[in-house]
């Protein structure tokens, strides 16, 4: 069911990766982002796939726990690994019936694409929505973005913008879920028929889904309003970020794993 699904909900419990701070941490999820998008060879892969396992083992993160933050993409993966398949032409042929030709080269980025999508989700919830709370992604995101103030953007805003949405993914998922039960006590059916009806049946969950979202928007807004808040000026925070020599620690530990991949990469390439 969708309230099985772990993508965007925080993951409560005391590692090392929960007590690092968020900071750290957004900045070793651009790393780690640029790190997949870079190394190419099997056998680097396979040594993200070790260092992968590190950070979960340091997130103290249970395996069903992954998985289900996996498994909502892996439709997603599997279309890109078959259009991957089908569109790139280049390289010696294996496959060829009619106007389907699969070639070796195209093999191989259709499964680094694939492989790539997960392990960057994995990242994403590893670095961020399962070990940090929203409040603590908006402070980081502010703290990291404070300079530009001084060009007049609002920072505070866009930080607080980016934690609301992360905040309210559970929450339209269970929402999601409770409005599909509904429907199916109404006789709706969404497993059965051709794919085009199983689509339109959807729609009988989107337009309440939408109705929902703006209401809590305008609840949020409300609620807001009537505790007075009017941005960032003039704020302070009840638990200010401080940098500790363990959060240093962590991140050049990582950090030096992520420059390792990559000189692996070069090297093997």
């Amino acid at each position: 069911m969708l309230s099985d699904i772990s993508l965007g909900r925080y993951y409560k419990a005391d590692s090392i990766l929960h007590r690092t701070d968020p900071r750290i941490k957004t900045l070793l999820y651009l790393v780690y982002l640029v790190v997949i998008f870079i190394i190419k060879s099997p056998v680097a892969l396979c040594a993200l796939g070790v260092v992968t396992v590190i950070q979960i083992c340091m997130a103290k993160v249970s395996l069903p726990v992954i998985w289900k933050t996996v498994s909502p993409v892996l439709p997603l993966s599997l279309f890109i690994l078959i259009l991957n398949l089908l569109t790139i032409r280049q390289g010696n042929s294996i496959f060829n019936w009619q106007f389907i030709n699969i070639t070796d080269y195209g093999l191989s980025r259709a499964v680094l694409m694939a492989i790539r999508l997960i392990f960057l989700i994995v990242t994403t919830s590893l670095m961020l929505t399962l070990t940090t709370t929203p409040l603590k992604i908006a402070d980081a995101l502010e703290s990291l973005f404070s300079p530009l103030k001084i060009i007049k953007v609002p920072v505070h805003e866009m930080a607080m913008m980016m934690s609301i949405a992360l905040r309210f993914i559970p929450t339209l998922i269970e929402e999601t879920d409770k409005i599909m039960k509904a429907q199916v006590s109404r006789g709706a059916d969404y497993d059965t028929g051709s794919f085009i009806n199983r689509i339109k049946g959807y729609i009988t969950v989107l337009i309440p889904l939408f109705v929902s979202s703006f209401r809590r928007a305008e609840e949020l807004a409300v609620a807001m309003d009537a505790r007075c808040y009017r941005g960032g000026a003039g704020r302070t925070k009840l638990n200010p970020l401080r940098l500790r020599s363990t959060d240093v620690i962590v991140g050049l530990f990582l950090t030096s794993c992520a420059a390792a991949l990559v000189v692996m990469d070069l090297t093997l390439r």
